[in-house]
């Protein structure tokens, strides 16, 4: 629980061809020899991630991309990798060789990150080969990795980049007042991590205790006697969803009631767009397509929810048997067109732009999407209530 997790970082990431040096300008970045520089163009293979502390952007993610005007059937598939990571990109840093005009690909890099709105600088690299350096302008500074020239400044200029909407957000504070008390219902089963709470529960308790807030913290098979114990009602009950219905039963109806998911939704996602995508349930037919997928990779246990419970529960509510597919970590597929459902995990590992990002692809696709939490509430027929304190 001491570092900040990748979900909850700014993603900073570096774009542009081959040998520019965006290698040597992201170790530059960091002071550390974090990706391998070579002359030999196409040395990034695969994205490289770094997190680090930015003063005064805080805690952020350092993304090195495979240059974008690679070749072959090896290349396609390095550019590949550098365009997913523009689904988690925050601020956008495009490096070009200093010398070089801006070409058709950084031009096109440029307007496609003005259109997805990320912020971006445009960076030339190597201007220590130059006999006179430009003076540049707000959206184009000259740097060299090699001499540190203008590194300060690269650094300056990121952190004033950073989006409004990457700011902090609330994920339970605002719900909350000073001497509230909250129960949190963690299940401890075979899919429980050894020895730690996940990282949703770990999050709400930080958010309970910035809110000055009181949290109380049992099993599913203590709940009973937690409520026994409290002197008066609590504000509100938050359940892992796998005993949603369990604890439904326990909790009075006087008592809010909502999910660790459900709450993570609302902190990344679109609450809204997720509980109507729930509804796609009612028109699901034998065969029917329907794609779960989870932010992380993890073992998967013999009662899985993404794998096992989730499409048991699918399959009771709606009495038919679609085909269910899975994906997981960054798999997530560009074209959804084909699935009649999609139910993502709180993306609790997954930071805010990318999981808006796989939400709209759902949306311009006209897939319906929901999420786990969600997804069960709706199935359990407690969606209304569970939403009622999250909206």
């Amino acid at each position: 629980m001491n570092e900040t997790p990748s979900g909850e970082r700014i993603h900073i990431a570096f774009f542009g061809r081959r040998n520019v040096g965006k290698s040597s300008l992201m170790n530059a970045f960091t002071g550390q020899e974090l990706s391998v520089v070579s002359d030999t163009a196409g040395t990034t293979t695969d994205a490289v991630y770094k997190a680090m502390e930015l003063s005064p952007l805080g805690p952020v993610v350092l993304i090195d991309t495979p240059g974008l005007d690679d070749t072959g059937e090896l290349g396609e598939k390095r550019i590949g990798k550098a365009k997913q990571a523009m689904r988690k990109t925050d601020i956008a840093i495009v490096t070009l060789q200093a010398g070089e005009p801006v070409g058709e690909l950084e031009w096109e890099l440029l307007a496609e990150f003005e259109g997805r709105k990320i912020p971006c600088l445009l960076v030339c690299n190597k201007a220590d080969l130059l006999k006179e350096i430009p003076a540049g302008d707000e959206k184009t500074l000259w740097v060299s990795a090699e001499t540190g020239f203008h590194i300060r400044e690269l650094k300056e200029r990121v952190a004033a980049l950073l989006p409004e909407d990457a700011a902090q957000r609330p994920l339970i504070e605002d719900l909350l007042s000073a001497g509230d008390t909250v129960v949190l219902v963690t299940p401890i089963d075979e899919g429980a991590p050894k020895g730690r709470l996940i990282l949703p529960q770990q999050m709400m308790i930080r958010g309970i205790l910035e809110a000055g807030a009181l949290a109380l913290v049992c099993k599913d098979t203590e709940l009973k006697e937690a409520f026994q114990n409290l002197a008066s009602p609590p504000k509100l009950v938050i359940t892992d969803s796998q005993v949603f219905d369990k604890v439904d039963r326990i909790v009075p109806e006087s008592v809010p009631l909502t999910s660790f998911s459900i709450l993570m939704a609302r902190y990344k996602g679109d609450i809204g767009l997720l509980a109507d995508g729930a509804a796609a349930a009612e028109g699901l037919q034998d065969g029917d397509k329907v794609l779960i997928c989870e932010g992380c990779t993890h073992h998967r246990q013999c009662k899985d929810i993404g794998t096992v419970k989730l499409p048991d529960l699918i399959r009771r509510y709606t009495k038919v048997s679609p085909q269910f597919s899975f994906t997981s970590g960054t798999e997530f597929p560009t074209d959804v067109s084909s699935y009649k459902l999609v139910v993502h995990c709180g993306g609790c590992m997954l930071n805010r732009r990318e999981m808006q990002c796989r939400l709209a692809s759902c949306r311009e696709q006209g897939v319906p999407v929901t999420n786990y939490g969600v997804m069960i509430a709706y199935l359990n027929g407690i969606l209304e209530r569970a939403m009622s304190f999250a909206e």
